[in-house]
């Protein structure tokens, strides 16, 4: 187990303990003055978020990992699209080969400019699934946001992972919070998953409890309870599988096959969780959230490969004709979370 995983296990441990977890809980004081100080300057305007001409969603978590943020981010972005609004989606490209101190335009809504390896696999995916939304990758929001506006004639700017980016104004702040994983062991980064302290629920518009599971009992009663005591709108995004298809020729593959469970994402469980209701798993292959995959990553797999659509945009380079992708679909009430 490498260094990354065994922190990651920290991290969702709420009985964690031991010689490196005090050394991450020591390192933790310092992350937290740091993002405290930079909070407060922002909360007494010393510092000011920059406004852009035009409407700002910015659609981010408390935590680090993979919480469902990309199918929402689609569903926001769709809304707007069938309302007529011209939409840009600005990511950071984390994972992707391209500069992000650069304005990279992955889609303009119409053409497609790059390929997963370069544009990172979470805005490629979404220029690949989404028609007449701009994807832009770049670390500083407000430079992609102003090229967005002026060369691209946009209205509606959504932000993916942008919460702590507080640099630009957004009109709307919706967070997400994972049903199943929560807060993890509620201490800040790097001895826990936090990015900050819960006293930044006072910047939160709307709250989204995100459940990735087939019964969602858990999720409702969650977001009542969430939602009474911050004193926020919240709701329930309900993330379920939908259908497996080959990401060569778009054939589904039946249910009860035997296969290889395939991932590089922040949160691979409750993927392997979708797939043991339908399917005889041999074996689970795990790699770090993000990875580059190439040839000796899978060329000992003879069956059935099953991934995740983020991970499937980067299989698809190796032209193998044995992947499958689960395709998910996403219920959540987009006019009231919005409105």
């Amino acid at each position: 187990m490498d260094l990354k995983t065994k922190i990651t296990k920290l991290h969702y441990n709420k009985s964690a303990n031991g010689i490196l977890f005090n050394i991450l809980k020591f390192c933790s004081i310092f992350y937290g003055i740091g993002s405290g100080f930079k909070n407060f300057l922002y909360d007494k305007n010393i510092l000011k978020s920059q406004k852009v001409d035009a409407y700002v969603i910015s659609v981010g978590n408390f935590t680090t990992g993979g919480v469902g943020k990309t199918p929402i981010v689609a569903e926001i972005a769709r809304y707007f699209v069938d309302k007529g609004e011209k939409v840009a989606i600005i990511s950071r490209g984390y994972g992707g080969k391209l500069n992000n101190k650069n304005v990279n335009v992955i889609s303009d809504g119409i053409n497609l400019y790059y390929k997963a390896d370069m544009a990172g696999d979470e805005p490629y995916w979404l220029a690949v699934n989404l028609n007449m939304c701009a994807v832009i990758t770049c670390s500083n929001r407000v430079k992609a946001a102003q090229y967005a506006i002026k060369k691209l004639g946009v209205t509606k700017i959504i932000l993916d992972d942008a919460f702590q980016h507080r640099k630009i104004h957004r009109d709307l702040n919706i967070v997400l919070v994972d049903s199943e994983k929560m807060f993890g062991n509620e201490n800040l980064l790097p001895a826990g998953p936090l990015r900050e302290g819960m006293e930044s629920f006072k910047r939160v518009d709307k709250l989204v409890v995100v459940s990735k599971n087939i019964n969602h009992t858990r999720s409702e009663k969650l977001a009542k309870i969430m939602g009474k005591k911050q004193g926020i709108a919240t709701y329930v995004a309900k993330i379920e599988p939908d259908y497996v298809y080959n990401i060569m020729n778009g054939e589904h593959l039946e249910k009860g096959a035997e296969i290889t469970a395939l991932s590089a994402i922040g949160q691979p469980e409750q993927f392997y969780q979708f797939l043991e209701n339908d399917y005889q798993i041999i074996e689970k292959r795990t790699f770090d959230d993000h990875h580059q995959y190439c040839l000796n990553d899978i060329d000992d797999i003879k069956g059935n490969i099953i991934t995740t659509e983020k991970d499937a945009v980067k299989l698809a380079l190796l032209n193998k004709t044995n992947i499958y992708a689960l395709k998910l679909k996403t219920c959540l009430d987009i006019e009231n979370l919005l409105n």
